[in-house]
C-alpha cells in the first residue's frame, strides 16, 4: 500500500476540486469558503457535476447528504444519480440544487419538541467547508440539518455557529496584538479514542451487551488489569489485523489517524488521530467511531464503544485536545521567543481559565450521559468536579503574576513577567495526572471528561463559546497603547476571581472534594444533576448573546438528553430482569438441585445454603425492580429521571450483587453467559 497516494483517495478534497473545476469556478469556491459566503447556484451546479463524475469514476451509484441528528450518531438516507432520459433509458444527474439542500423525514429523529407530526419534514444544507466522501460506495456529503421552521436538529449547525463566533472574537483580539494579516482563528481539535474489543461469539451470547452495550451482571475475573501488562503491550495478532484494515479504511477516507496501542484494561485499546480544524475532527470521529464497529465485524470481534462496558475496570474515555490555530500557523496556546507572543499567551490562557471558571455546568453538561456517569470518578476517569491542572511551572508563573512578583523556578532563571519572556517550560509536563479534567500540556487543553461514545461536537462547542465570550469581555479592556500593563492587570483579576478552577493534585482525594465544595466548584455527579443547568437563564443569555442555540434548541436539546438518560436506564432495567428470570434464576437453580442430591454424602454444604440465600434475593430483587419500572408510567420525564437516579439504580445494583456473587459459587457449566474471564481474555 502506497500510504501517500491512498491517503485521502474516497476524498473530494481540495486537491481533487482544483483539478476537476474550472479556474475561475474554483477561485471563487474557495473565496466562498474562505470568507463564509454562500455560494451561487450556478456554482453550486458545477461543483455537483464534477462531484458526481468522480463519484461514478470510483464506482459510486448512489449519493446520500450525510448529517448528525441529536441521536450522537450519524445518518444517511441513500439516493441514485439516475434520471429518465424519456427513451426508456437513464441518464447519471446531479444537480447544484441537490447538492446544497436535501429533505429528509425528521419525524423519527429526537427533537425535544422542536417539530410537530404536522411538520416533521427536516432539511439537510451542505456544509462546503468539509469534504464530501466515498463510504460503501456512497457519496456522503457532509450537511447541517434543521427543523421545517429553521432550529437546529443536529450536532454540527451549533458547532459551526461556535466556530465563526470564536474566530470573530480572537480575530478582534489579534489584531489589536498587531497581528493585522490574521484573516481567521481555528478552533483545533484532536480526539483521542478508547474503545473494547471482544469476541464477537461471545458478545452474541450476553444479552445485556447486545441490548446495553455494557455488561449489566459480572463477577470479577481472578485477574484484571493490575499487572499493568496490558497497557502498552505486545499487540495481540488478531487485533493487529483488525488495526491495520482500520487505519488502512481510515486513511482513505482522509482520517490522520496516528497512533494505536492497548490501553489498561484487558482487551481495550486506544486510536489517536493528528490534531486538525474542529469541524473536520468532529465529522472524523463520527467515522472512526462507525468503521471501528464495521471492520471488528469483519474480523469476528465486536467494539464495544460505551464508557463503562465492564465494572472494576478502566472505562473508556474520549480525550478531547483543544487549541486555537490562525490562519497564518501560529498556535495561540503556545508561549513565543517575542514579549508580545508571551503576552497574547498569558491573555489566551487567562481567558481560558475564566471562561472554565465560569461555565463549570456547561462543560460538565456536554459530557453528560447514563453511561459516563458509570466512569465518571475512578479507574483514571476524571471526577465530576471540573478543575484544572497547569502544572507547577505554569501556576507558579500566574502566581507571580498575581502578587507583582518575579517568577524564579531555579536560582538561575529569574524571569520578569510580562516585559521580557516566559520560560521554556517543557511539553506535556501535566499529561500524566489522569484525575484532571482539564489539563494543559504544553501547547493545548486535554478535556478528559468526554465518554467514549460521544460526538465531540458538544464539549467543542462549549468551550467555543465560553472562550469567545470571555474574549469579548477581555476585548474592553485591553489597552493599545499600554498592551503589557493591560495584560498583567487581566492576568492578575484571573487569578483573584477565578484562580480556584487550577488544582494540580489528586482529583480523586477527599481532602480536594471537600476543598472544591469549600471553593464553591460545582460537584455534578450525575445527568439527573447537571442538566437542570442547562436552561439557567445566564446559560440561556450567554448562547443567545452568540447566537450559538436559541433557547428553543436549548430546551428541545435538555429534553432529548433527558429523555435518553431514561430511555437508556429503561432498556437496562428490561435487560436485567429477562437475563434474571430466564437465564441466571433456572441456573442456580439447577446448580442447587445437583447439590441437594449430594445431600446424603456431604449434609453441610454451606456453598448450597448460600445459593438459595442468593436465588431467593435474586428472586426478590427482581420483583422489587419490576415494581418500581412499573409505576414510572405515571410519572413526567423530569421525574422519571430522579426515580431512576434515586431508586432504581440502587436496586439495579442489589440485583446485580446477589447475581454476581452466586456466579462465583455456580459451577462454570451451569453459568448461561460468558463470564468477564471469558469476554476480557478471549481475544488472541
Amino acid at each position: 500500500m502506497n500510504l501517500t497516494e491512498k491517503f485521502g483517495s474516497m476524498v473530494f478534497s481540495d486537491k481533487v476540486i482544483k483539478s476537476r473545476l474550472p479556474k475561475k469556478a474554483y477561485e471563487e469556491y474557495v473565496r466562498c469558503v474562505e470568507e463564509d459566503k454562500p455560494l451561487t447556484l450556478q456554482l453550486a451546479t458545477i461543483i455537483a457535476d464534477a462531484m458526481k463524475n468522480w463519484a461514478i469514476e470510483q464506482g459510486c451509484t448512489h449519493f446520500t447528504h450525510w448529517f448528525q441528528p441529536l441521536t450522537g450518531v450519524t445518518a444517511e438516507k441513500h439516493d441514485s444519480f439516475i434520471e429518465p432520459d424519456g427513451k426508456d433509458g437513464v441518464i447519471m444527474k446531479f444537480s447544484g440544487k441537490e447538492l446544497i439542500k436535501g429533505e429528509p423525514d425528521a419525524s423519527s429523529f429526537p427533537s425535544g419538541g422542536l417539530r410537530a407530526t404536522f411538520e416533521a419534514r427536516g432539511y439537510t444544507a451542505w456544509d462546503p467547508t468539509a469534504y464530501a466522501f466515498i463510504k460503501d460506495g456512497v457519496l456522503c456529503i457532509p450537511t447541517a440539518f434543521c427543523s421545517y421552521n429553521g432550529l437546529a436538529l443536529d450536532k454540527k449547525t451549533p458547532l459551526l455557529r461556535s466556530i465563526e463566533e470564536l474566530n470573530r472574537q480572537a480575530v478582534k483580539i489579534l489584531h489589536i496584538f498587531g497581528k493585522t494579516d490574521v484573516k481567521r482563528v481555528i478552533p483545533m481539535a484532536g480526539p483521542e479514542q478508547e474503545y473494547f474489543l471482544i469476541d464477537k461469539n461471545l458478545y452474541d451470547k450476553r444479552p445485556d451487551l447486545v441490548f446495553c452495550g455494557r455488561t449489566l451482571f459480572g463477577a470479577r475475573s481472578p485477574k484484571a488489569q493490575e499487572l499493568g501488562d496490558h497497557y502498552f503491550g505486545a499487540v495481540k495478532p488478531r487485533v493487529v489485523a483488525y488495526m491495520r484494515e482500520l487505519d488502512e479504511e481510515l486513511w482513505k477516507l482522509g482520517v490522520y489517524a496516528k497512533t494505536k496501542h492497548n490501553e489498561a484494561a484487558p482487551s481495550q485499546h486506544e486510536l489517536a488521530v493528528i490534531y486538525t480544524d474542529a469541524n473536520k475532527a468532529t465529522d472524523h470521529n463520527q467515522i472512526v467511531m462507525e468503521m471501528m464497529k464495521k471492520i471488528a465485524t469483519r474480523h469476528g470481534l465486536t467494539c464495544l464503544l460505551h464508557e463503562k462496558p465492564f465494572a472494576s475496570i478502566n472505562g473508556s474515555g474520549k480525550h478531547n485536545n483543544w487549541s486555537l490555530q490562525t490562519d497564518t500557523g501560529i498556535n495561540l496556546l503556545e508561549p513565543g521567543e517575542d514579549p508580545r507572543d508571551n503576552m497574547l499567551f498569558l491573555l489566551m490562557l487567562s481567558s481560558f481559565i475564566s471562561a472554565v471558571d465560569k461555565h463549570q455546568d456547561l462543560l460538565r453538561i456536554s459530557c453528560a450521559s447514563a453511561g459516563n456517569d458509570h466512569r465518571l470518578g475512578a479507574y483514571e476517569a476524571p471526577p465530576a468536579v471540573i478543575s484544572i491542572f497547569l502544572g507547577d511551572e505554569l501556576t507558579g508563573i500566574l502566581s507571580a503574576i498575581e502578587k507583582g512578583k518575579n517568577f524564579s523556578e531555579r536560582a538561575q532563571c529569574e524571569i520578569e513577567i510580562g516585559v521580557k519572556c516566559l520560560p521554556k517550560f517543557r511539553q506535556d509536563t501535566t499529561d500524566r495526572n489522569r484525575t484532571s479534567p482539564l489539563a494543559f500540556t504544553g501547547n493545548k487543553f486535554e478535556f478528559r471528561l468526554p465518554g467514549s461514545a460521544f460526538s465531540v461536537a458538544d464539549a467543542n462547542l462549549v468551550i467555543n463559546t465560553i472562550v469567545a465570550d470571555e474574549l469579548s469581555e477581555m476585548e474592553k479592556k485591553l489597552d493599545p497603547s499600554d498592551l503589557a500593563g493591560s495584560v498583567i492587570k487581566i492576568v492578575r483579576e484571573v487569578m483573584q476571581n477565578h484562580k480556584r478552577i487550577i488544582f494540580n493534585g489528586n482529583g480523586y482525594s477527599g481532602d480536594w472534594l471537600n476543598e472544591a465544595e469549600k471553593l464553591g466548584l460545582l460537584n455534578l455527579p450525575t445527568t439527573v444533576d447537571a442538566l437542570p443547568y442547562f436552561t439557567k437563564e445566564e446559560n440561556v443569555e450567554l448562547f443567545e448573546k452568540h447566537g450559538i442555540l436559541s433557547r428553543t434548541e436549548i430546551e428541545s436539546r435538555t429534553e432529548i438528553q433527558m429523555e435518553n438518560y431514561c430511555n437508556i436506564l429503561h432498556i437496562e432495567c428490561l435487560t436485567m430482569m429477562d437475563m434474571t428470570r430466564q437465564l441466571f434464576l433456572p441456573a442456580i437453580r439447577k446448580y442447587i438441585k445437583e447439590l441437594s442430591e449430594t445431600a446424603s454424602i456431604f449434609p453441610k454444604n454451606p456453598i448450597m445454603d448460600k445459593l438459595i440465600e442468593l436465588f431467593n434475593e435474586g428472586e426478590k430483587q427482581v420483583v422489587i425492580l419490576e415494581k418500581e419500572v412499573e409505576k414510572l408510567s405515571d410519572l413526567s420525564l423530569w421525574e422519571k429521571a430522579e426515580k431512576y437516579r434515586g431508586k432504581i439504580l440502587g436496586i439495579m445494583k442489589n440485583l446485580r450483587s446477589a447475581i454476581d456473587e452466586a456466579e462465583l459459587l455456580t459451577a462454570k457449566k451451569y453459568w448461561p453467559v460468558p463470564t468477564y474471564g471469558d469476554l476480557l481474555f478471549g481475544v488472541n
